[in-house]
């Protein structure tokens, strides 16, 4: 089931081209006082959300694809969680050329470990990246994105894609730099994720979808999950042995090779296979 949130906070299910409202779904959600949850509830209460969506999709309202504005799937996950240099490639990439690392220390991902981008960089397909530090270059980053289903602490990887609810398309931008990853990542808008949730039994294996990014129409990022130095069920594995990880947090699995800049203008369109495409827009930011 392809699950997405649209026109601020409809709930939708896409279908042969179109996007099914079955906004009365959420109903079933418990009420939240202060203080808040600190996960997200919609995927702490997936299953029970799907059962009620089954039930409403044949008379839901259908809308074309394009006559939609896409929120981020997910609206309030608990943490944003990423792996750096996790494509052997891109590891060759960064180390070999000083406008990518900034003299900063390089390691193995088992050695860098991973970071948090902020969630208040977060959007969705809906809006555009508005492009921060004029001075500086802004790359794209296209990624597998792993959305958790469950609260977990410590799970071994063979039993990890147990805790995931979907699987997204994503863009971790990265103003290049000598600051930490976590700052050069968390400017506003610079974690695109979308346009839609596929939820985890669509996937039969995450280690083997094809990956590409697109700049104006030409090809820059073009690789395979199967080139993962840690899969996704050793990446869930590794942040539970440092994080308790909630329904809701976003594992941002890594980017291949082909990382380069983009400028105000430019269209980035990133694409998973059995996932989704991402389509969007740069612009300018404030100064």
């Amino acid at each position: 089931m392809k699950i997405c949130r649209f026109n601020n906070g409809r709930l939708g299910v896409v279908d042969n081209g179109q996007v099914c409202d079955v906004s009365e779904a959420l109903n079933l959600l418990p009420g939240c006082g202060y203080p808040f949850p600190r996960h997200d509830v919609l995927m702490e209460h997936l299953d029970e959300v799907r059962a009620v969506i089954s039930r409403l999709l044949p008379d839901a309202e259908r809308l074309q694809i394009d006559a939609v504005r896409f929120d981020p799937p997910v609206a309030n996950p608990g943490k944003i969680v990423a792996a750096p240099v996790n494509y052997t490639r891109h590891l060759q990439e960064v180390l070999s050329d000083p406008n990518l690392h900034h003299d900063n220390q390089i390691n193995h991902i088992e050695r860098a470990g991973l970071f948090l981008k902020a969630n208040s960089s977060l959007i969705g397909m809906g809006d555009p990246v508005a492009y921060c530090q004029p001075a500086r270059r802004t790359d794209h980053e296209v990624e597998l994105v792993v959305v958790i289903g469950k609260h977990c602490k410590n799970i071994q990887a063979e039993d990890a894609l147990s805790v995931v609810a979907g699987y997204s398309v994503g863009l971790d931008m990265t103003i290049r730099g000598p600051e930490e990853r976590s700052m050069r990542k968390s400017p506003d808008t610079y974690t695109v994720l979308g346009p839609w949730l596929v939820t985890a039994d669509e996937i039969a294996d995450p280690g083997a979808l094809e990956l590409t990014l697109a700049v104006n129409g030409a090809t820059r990022q073009q690789a395979n999950t199967s080139d993962l130095i840690l899969g996704v069920r050793e990446l869930i594995a590794f942040a539970t042995r440092f994080y308790t990880l909630h329904p809701g947090d976003l594992l941002f699995t890594g980017t291949p090779e082909g990382v380069g800049p983009v400028v105000p203008g430019d269209r980035i369109v990133a694409s998973i296979q059995h996932v989704g495409e991402l389509q969007v827009q740069v612009v300018g930011g404030a100064e």
